[in-house]
Parts: structure tokens; C-alpha cells; sequence
């Protein structure tokens, strides 16, 4: 795993930049805001996908596979997080002397100087910065944004706008949300993740402190997520920083009523006094506290509460955050993005509040081997509780090596009902088990950070079939 240099100093210019894994969800987004602002591009990625394609159509000379040949004329390479040392591309930089830029350097690098609403928080981000990004263009600001998910709204991650404000998804898995200086800082909610990085969950919080304390002109934070009470308390912000709180604490200074989960959302917003009806377009009793997060940016910027209640339900959701693909003989099929336990408690509530009198079949594909060794207990409660079958797949170790004896059967084992699970690491395997349990009115959802989309194709013909 390559980190971001935190003390890095960046230099004036980058010239013809080189994207190693281009394809990635928070890569190809920074890729194409370098491409609009007039920088050559090439990239390299181990396999083809839409974004690929996006990015060659927008200008740039992307060669699937990795071979140090790619490096030959570039003047600064960019990595992701997820990087092997060894790559070629990234070994014949260090050769040659090419300047490296992780990701998120590269991004501090575009935003420098900007008036900036950075969105943080262990879940609940990428969706939070989609409906800022959303409202603000609904308000005709029109702000520049990177996200880590496409926009239903924009069929992209990322772009440029005309008016002064960014707005960023802010990464702390790997401490990289302190390379920025918001002017805006929206925490939704702090857990128990990422200990390979921070090595204690006190370590965490500080690093959340540290961003906090960054905020310029508003903080906005969680009243019901203890992590962020604890972040809201310890930040050190000036008397010229408004604070804002939401969630349905009594304390909170946004406090969601009345919700009323189902397809869409209904609830109302409890702000100075005064209520505001809000209706969502997306479903999940999660989006309420997301949107009312939003709502607290909204009007901490001086927006019209009325109007930034409105706004909230143009929001049509971002690719893989409880996303249809199709509807196979009544059988739905979703995928989400959901790799944490507190992300897949929310993820099959929201399927269970759609699905009427059908049920919820999940593919589970465990991400990291850390993560699943840590975890397995706590992602099998969350799917033996919320999930009719669960169908388990092998791990998706992205950054890390394998730990022995780590495998998807941790999770199964730890079912206390094991008829309602099976482990099936073969991919085609796992599809025709699926087509086996689903019955029409039933909703199939794949979950995971990993590359389990890739497998709905195939579940979709096995539905099929």
C-alpha cells in the first residue's frame, strides 16, 4: 500500500501526468478534472471498464495491463492507495526520478487555493457529497466537485463548475482528508475501521479532530454518532466558525421527526424553530441523517431553509449506493457499496423497507483480510438478522496480502443457522445458486467495495436462464 505524503510539498507544475489504475472509482474522477484543465493524460489499468472508456473518450491514452514502457514520456506519475510496490510503472519512476503523487496529493494539488466543502466520515460520504453537489447545482451554484461514486444527476464522478465552491468526497482511511483546508467540513460518522492505518481507535478520533479543526467557516457533525460528538467536543475552531449539529438527538441543532421509511423517504427537519417537510427520492432511513447533514451545510452557507429542504429531493443517488441493474422475471437485482457491517445493517434495511413481501437474498463479497478476520462475526450477524439467504464469496483482498486460514467461510461459520448461508467461491457457482433460491418479488443485492458488480452479469443470466 503506497500512502499520501501529508508533509509533501507540491510542486508548481506536474506536466504530462501518468495515472497508475486509472480505472479506479476515486482515480478516474481526478484523472478526467486534469484532462478538463487542459493536462495530457495516460494511464494504465489491469482491466477495461466504463470508466476507461469514459476517459479515452474525454482524451486519454489508457493501456490496459502494467509494463514500464507506459512511464516513457511522463513528467509526474499518480498512484492509488491500493498499489502494489513492485508494480513496474511505479518501480520505473523511482528509476527515472519521476516525481510520484498519491491520488489525494494530486487532488490537493487541484484544489489548492479553493473555497472548499470537504465530506468526511467512516459511511455515508460519498452519498453526502453527491447531495451537496446536487442541491448546490439545484441552487444554481454550480460547484466543481470529485466524488467517489457517479452521479445519477451527471453520469459522472467528477467536473468542473463555474461558481468558486469545491466540493470533495475526503478520504481518511489513510489519513489523506488532512492534506486539505476546508471551508466547509461535513463529518457524518466515525466507527471502528481502519486500524491498518491509525493502529487505535484514539488514533482515529485525533485524526478526525485535526480535520475538524481545519474548518474555516463551518463544522458540521453527527449529534448522534458518539465518535463525532467526541470530534465536535475536542475540535479547536475559531469564534468565526459556525458550528452545526443534525441527527435526531434532542440536542441536535437540524433534528430529523416524523420519518417515514419506504421507497422514498419522508421527514421533517427541525430547524430554529421551525419544521421543514423533506421527501427524498432515494430510499434507506440512512439517507434522512444524510440529508439532514446536507440540509445543515446548506443553511450554515446562508441558504434559504425552505429551499434547501426542497433541493434535497432532486437527489437521485450515485452508482453502487443501492443501485438497480435490472429486474429479472421479478426478481430485482441491486448491487451496494457496503464493506463495513454498520454499511451492510443499513444497506438490507433499505432493501427490506422496499422489498414488500418478498425477501432479500445477498451476495456478500468480504473486503480485506484484516478486515474479515476482525470482523466475521459482527458481517454474519448483520446477515443472518437482516437477509433471508446470504450467499458468500471469497475475500477481495485489494491493498493486502493474504493472511492464512482468511477466506469467506470465516463469515459463513459464523451463522448460527447455517441453512441460511452458503460459501461458494466460484463465481458462476454462486450465481446459479442464487437463480435457485430467488422466487419472483424477491430482491437479489451484491455488497461490497470490491469488484462484485462484475458478477451481476452473470446473475442476471442465471435469473434468466
Amino acid at each position: 500500500m503506497i500512502k499520501p505524503d501529508l508533509e509533501l510539498e507540491l510542486p508548481t507544475e506536474l506536466g504530462k501526468l501518468h495515472f497508475v489504475g486509472i480505472g479506479g472509482s476515486g482515480m478516474s474522477g481526478i484523472a478526467r478534472l486534469f484532462l478538463e484543465a487542459g493536462h495530457q493524460v495516460t494511464g494504465s489499468d489491469r482491466s477495461d471498464s466504463a470508466a476507461v472508456q469514459d476517459l479515452r473518450e474525454a482524451g486519454a491514452q489508457i493501456w490496459i495491463g502494467h509494463d514500464a514502457a507506459h512511464v516513457a514520456d511522463a513528467d509526474t506519475l499518480v498512484v492509488t492507495g491500493a498499489l502494489w510496490q513492485e508494480n513496474p510503472e511505479y518501480q520505473e519512476a523511482l528509476r527515472r526520478g519521476i516525481p510520484v503523487l498519491h491520488r489525494a496529493n494530486a487532488l490537493a494539488w487541484l484544489v489548492r487555493g479553493a473555497r472548499l466543502i470537504a465530506v468526511a466520515g467512516a459511511h455515508g460520504k460519498t452519498t453526502s457529497t453527491g447531495m451537496v453537489v446536487t442541491a448546490l447545482r439545484e441552487l444554481a451554484v454550480d460547484p466543481s466537485f470529485v466524488s467517489g461514486g457517479v452521479l445519477a444527476e451527471t453520469g459522472r464522478s467528477s467536473g468542473y463548475g463555474s461558481g468558486e465552491l469545491w466540493v470533495i468526497e475526503a478520504d481518511e482511511s489513510d489519513g489523506s482528508f488532512l492534506l486539505y483546508d476546508p471551508a466547509v467540513a461535513l463529518i457524518t460518522n466515525l466507527d471502528t475501521d481502519h486500524l491498518d492505518h491509525y493502529g487505535s481507535e484514539e488514533a482515529v478520533e485525533d485524526a478526525f479532530v485535526a480535520f475538524a479543526s481545519r474548518a474555516a467557516e463551518l463544522l458540521v457533525t453527527s449529534a448522534d454518532n458518539p465518535g463525532a460528538r467526541a470530534v465536535a467536543a475536542r475540535a479547536t475552531i475559531a469564534s468565526t466558525v459556525t458550528a452545526l449539529t443534525f441527527g435526531h438527538a434532542e440536542d441536535a441543532d437540524i433534528r430529523i421527526t416524523d420519518l417515514d421509511a419506504g421507497e422514498t423517504l419522508a421527514f421533517t427537519l427541525q430547524y430554529a424553530g421551525h419544521g421543514y417537510p423533506t421527501r427524498l427520492a432515494v430510499a434507506g432511513a440512512h439517507n434522512a441523517l444524510n440529508a439532514a447533514g446536507v440540509f445543515a451545510v446548506l443553511v450554515g452557507l446562508g441558504f434559504d431553509p425552505t429551499e434547501a429542504a426542497r433541493v434535497l429531493g432532486v437527489f437521485a443517488g450515485t452508482g453502487r449506493r443501492f443501485e438497480l441493474h435490472a429486474t429479472v422475471h421479478g426478481v430485482r437485482v441491486f448491487d451496494d457499496y457496503a464493506h463495513h457491517p454498520t454499511e451492510v445493517v443499513a444497506a438490507l434495511e433499505t432493501a427490506r423497507s422496499v422489498v414488500g413481501e418478498g425477501r432479500v437474498i445477498a451476495v456478500h463479497q468480504p473486503h480485506l483480510y484484516s478486515r474479515t478476520r476482525a470482523m466475521a462475526g459482527e458481517f454474519a450477524e448483520a446477515y443472518e438478522r437482516l437477509a433471508d439467504h446470504t450467499v458468500v464469496l471469497d475475500v477481495y483482498g485489494a491493498r493486502e496480502d493474504p493472511i492464512e486460514g482468511v477466506t469467506g467461510a470465516l463469515v459463513a461459520e459464523r451463522f448460527h443457522d447455517p441453512s441460511r448461508v452458503d460459501y461458494v467461491p466460484d463465481w458462476q457457482d454462486a450465481a446459479n445458486r442464487v437463480a435457485e433460491l430467488a422466487r419472483p418479488g424477491d430482491l437479489v443485492m451484491t455488497l461490497s467495495c470490491g469488484d462484485v458488480y462484475r458478477i451481476i452479469p452473470q446473475l442476471v443470466a442465471a435469473l434468466d436462464r
